[in-house]
């Protein structure tokens, strides 16, 4: 799914009509054949169903993208690395650098390393976390992980993932094991290395790790993005635990993020009050901050029309991917069905 969606799609810059790229076609099969066998979850598909649906998916690709799918895996790794380069100029990376400011002149790399799968049973593992809360600063380890999956299930939120500890734990996702529970001498390795990273980085790092058959693998770490509040917190207490000196702290708090600092928040008393007078409909995982109200609009393209008709609108997907990032900038507030906290 991802190499046709990525390189053969994407990287090509075919664009789908009506967002049905060959990702939500291919999603459309393995779905179908969900529902005639009476299956709940992926795992539940036997080989035999997965040889059926990686049939499907071939016929499928050569329909929609007009070539056939490669099963040279040279041929794969030099189109994946070619897609890498070709990336810089798609469309939305574009578009990610008009927002964030981000030189065209900079360009990209690509890494190749070998290979470690998540999705090997039910002793292999993938997650995502942060050597510190992203959303509020507060010193603790914060992540999620799927059970019998790869680092991109977590990241596009195709289900809601376990929670890492006690401390990523929420009414949402409370009934699931963490990985502190389920796999306790991995925790405390991971708590080790998130340790070491944060020493050696002097910054809160965004890592993603892999379990293959029970061992532990580390796939790579980035300083992480905060929301505003948490920068103004990480700095604090950095600069308290003698990580970072005065000079540096006052740089890890973008003007941008102080501005964050002001927008508008659920007050927490409006909020009990609505729970007991019954008008608290859903709940979900906070991914931002914030609060928001606006018209619900279910594509990228309404949330900018809505935008730049001077509309206040809350973009509804059924997960966040890269062709809405034009509207998720335009919104004032995302909701997805599926997805988590990272």
């Amino acid at each position: 799914t991802m190499y046709s969606d990525v390189v053969m799609e994407k990287a090509e810059g075919i664009e789908p009509e009506n967002g049905r790229g060959i990702r939500v076609q291919l999603e459309e099969l393995l779905d179908r054949m969900k529902e005639q066998k009476g299956y709940q979850s992926d795992t539940d598909l036997t080989a035999e169903d997965l040889k059926r649906l990686c049939e499907q998916y071939k016929a499928k690709v050569k329909e929609v993208l007009g070539q056939d799918f490669p099963d040279d895996p040279q041929e794969q790794l030099w189109g994946g690395i070619a897609a890498v380069f070709k990336s810089w100029n798609g469309k939305r990376a574009v578009a990610y650098r008009r927002i964030e400011g981000i030189p065209d002149e900079w360009g990209t790399a690509t890494n190749v390393q070998s290979m470690v799968f998540g999705n090997m049973g039910e002793t292999s593992a993938t997650g995502v976390a942060f050597t510190r809360n992203p959303a509020t600063g507060e010193n603790k380890f914060y992540g999620e992980w799927l059970v019998n999956a790869q680092g991109e299930d977590v990241v596009a939120g195709i289900r809601t993932p376990n929670p890492l500890n006690e401390d990523t734990k929420t009414d949402q996702n409370r009934h699931l094991p963490s990985l502190e529970e389920q796999y306790p001498a991995l925790y405390r390795q991971l708590e080790e290395i998130r340790q070491k990273l944060e020493q050696h980085y002097k910054d809160m790092q965004d890592i993603e790790f892999t379990i293959q058959d029970g061992q532990l693998w580390m796939l790579q770490c980035r300083s992480g993005k905060r929301t505003g509040t948490a920068a103004l917190n990480m700095a604090m207490d950095m600069l308290a635990e003698g990580l970072i000196d005065e000079a540096t702290a006052v740089t890890r708090v973008a003007p941008k993020q102080l501005d964050e600092l002001l927008h508008p928040i659920v007050d927490a008393e409006d909020e009990k009050k609505a729970k007991k007078e019954g008008r608290l409909f859903a709940t979900g995982l906070p991914a931002g901050p914030g609060g928001a109200v606006g018209e619900i609009v279910l594509t990228s393209k309404e949330a900018v029309e809505a935008a730049k008709a001077g509309k206040q609108c809350i973009l509804v997907r059924p997960e966040t991917n890269p062709e809405d990032v034009e509207g998720m900038r335009a919104a004032v507030g995302i909701l997805t069905q599926r997805g988590g906290m990272t």
